[in-house]
């Protein structure tokens, strides 16, 4: 089948389009995901929006690429000048073991300022001026690192691997997935090469996410059982870094959890992750990881959203409230799933506010995420007459 599908379509569309090439009904489709036929049907037709999880399991059974049913990088969006640092941001990474002879060592402190720089630019979603940011500081910090020797190399090589990470949340933001495994693969170099446990450890929790895109719930989870394993699960006694990673990594198994449709799995893993932030005390950002309460009840809005429990959206949108400090990326990802929640609780203008919440908080974020265009989508689906602030998202999403 061609590459791309129908570029002007949504996900269900484009799911409808791939399973009657493949010659499949919407009963062996829901078969082979699992899920119900139902649930197909009201996707196809536009009445529910896809879910990541249905997503990335509809691309699995149909044997084709995540991008293909998601339309990403988003033809409308190119216009923007983060993706022209896509061609700079591939080279430096393909240049890892060719450092350059001319560039000038500059001191560890202040490459530590610029890799510092470039996470709070990701933690704002700013992504447009970390791409730009990134190709020369990548290409400077692996100069330096194979200059070095010692620890001042391993201190050298955590730096590197933060400014990795970047890359990472780039390329995931903009749908560029091969761009993000390759991403990934220097990412676990540089840990390795830091000689911090702590951080490559940090790296095996990030790599999860590849399996969560290609909807391998049971081989990212026992990546995950197999890392907490290795942290151990006395947590009064470790450090704050350490109650961060392994917090995290409790989080993420409560997600894969969901999206196996293991409600319970998926609650002890929050329960167990709140136990932890209690223990840390507060919302803390050890290795970029965000970890605290409020990363927890983030995680546990995601973690209903996935089980369709409108009623635990609900009650966690009455319940918390984000700190005024809290990192963008994270606030966009607290509003998007809130409106997805919403939207499938059947609170239509409550879904569009967070989705316009979304965008006001972190717009890069918003606008180049399958799960807003599709909640919008949905919406103009399901109303009969288009509100003038439904129809401006849309435009603004470049989706009408």
């Amino acid at each position: 089948m061609p590459d791309a599908l129908d570029d002007r379509a949504g996900i269900g569309r484009r799911i409808a389009q791939a399973r009657k090439t493949r010659g499949l009904t919407q009963t062996e489709l829901a078969r082979r995901i699992p899920c119900s036929k139902s649930l197909i049907a009201q996707v196809e037709t536009g009445h529910k929006p896809a879910s990541p999880s249905l997503t990335a399991g509809a691309a699995r059974a149909l044997g084709i690429r995540l991008e293909q049913l998601t339309g990403q990088p988003y033809d409308d969006a190119r216009q923007g000048r983060v993706h022209d640092t896509i061609p700079h941001i591939r080279r430096s990474l393909l240049s890892w073991d060719l450092p350059g002879e001319d560039l000038p060592a500059r001191p560890f402190d202040d490459l530590a300022a610029d890799v510092a720089r470039a996470s709070q630019l990701g933690r704002k979603a700013r992504y447009m001026q970390l791409g730009q940011m990134l190709p020369s500081l990548l290409d400077e910090l692996c100069t330096a690192c194979h200059a070095a020797d010692g620890r001042e190399q391993q201190r050298l090589f955590g730096l590197l691997s933060e400014a990795y990470t970047g890359v990472t949340a780039i390329a995931y933001a903009l749908g560029e997935f091969d761009l993000r495994s390759l991403g990934m693969d220097r990412v676990q170099w540089a840990a390795q090469m830091s000689g911090d446990p702590l951080r490559v450890a940090r790296t095996q929790w990030q790599r999860s996410t590849l399996f969560l895109q290609a909807a391998a719930y049971d081989r990212g989870m026992r990546l995950l059982d197999r890392l907490r394993g290795d942290l151990g699960d006395d947590i009064a006694r470790m450090e704050p870094a350490m109650l961060s990673v392994y917090g995290a990594v409790h989080l993420r198994s409560a997600m894969f959890a969901a999206r196996a449709s293991n409600a319970q799995a998926a609650r002890d893993h929050i329960a167990a992750a709140r136990d932890t932030a209690r223990v840390l005390g507060a919302d803390a950002n050890h290795y970029g990881l965000e970890f605290g309460p409020t990363n927890v009840d983030i995680h546990a809005l995601g973690m209903a959203v996935e089980l369709y429990d409108g009623a635990g959206v609900a009650r966690l949108a009455e319940s918390t409230r984000l700190p005024p400090d809290i990192a963008p990326v994270r606030a966009g990802r607290w509003y998007m799933d809130l409106a997805k929640g919403w939207l499938d609780y059947g609170q239509r203008d409550r879904a569009v506010a967070a989705i316009a919440a979304a965008r006001k908080v972190s717009p890069e974020q918003a606008r180049n995420h399958p799960q807003v265009r599709e909640t919008v989508r949905t919406l103009i689906e399901l109303e009969r007459y288009r509100k003038d602030s439904l129809v401006g998202l849309a435009h603004w999403l470049g989706i009408m």
